[in-house]
């Protein structure tokens, strides 16, 4: 399978908020995504701005999914 897990941005100008989603590698950035597994809001408290489906990114990566570096980065911190 082909799927990555990466970000999604949302928000408006200057106040982005992503969403952590499982896309096929080929899909753009803002398009179709299979599944939403959280959301990372850069602009709150590191604690308060990263919500992470564990169970189902540990699902996703038995899969044979991938992660971008900046969603590894992000997954770390949440451990």
């Amino acid at each position: 399978m082909s799927a990555r897990i990466r970000l999604t941005r949302g928000g408006r100008t200057h106040k982005a908020v992503y969403r952590i989603v499982v896309a096929h590698k080929e899909k753009p950035r803002d398009g179709r995504f299979i599944e939403v597994l959280g959301t990372y809001n850069p602009h709150t408290p590191e604690a308060e701005g990263l919500v992470i489906n564990k169970d189902r990114v540990n699902y996703w990566l038995s899969q044979g999914a991938t992660t971008t570096d900046t969603v590894s980065q992000l997954l770390k911190r949440a451990s």
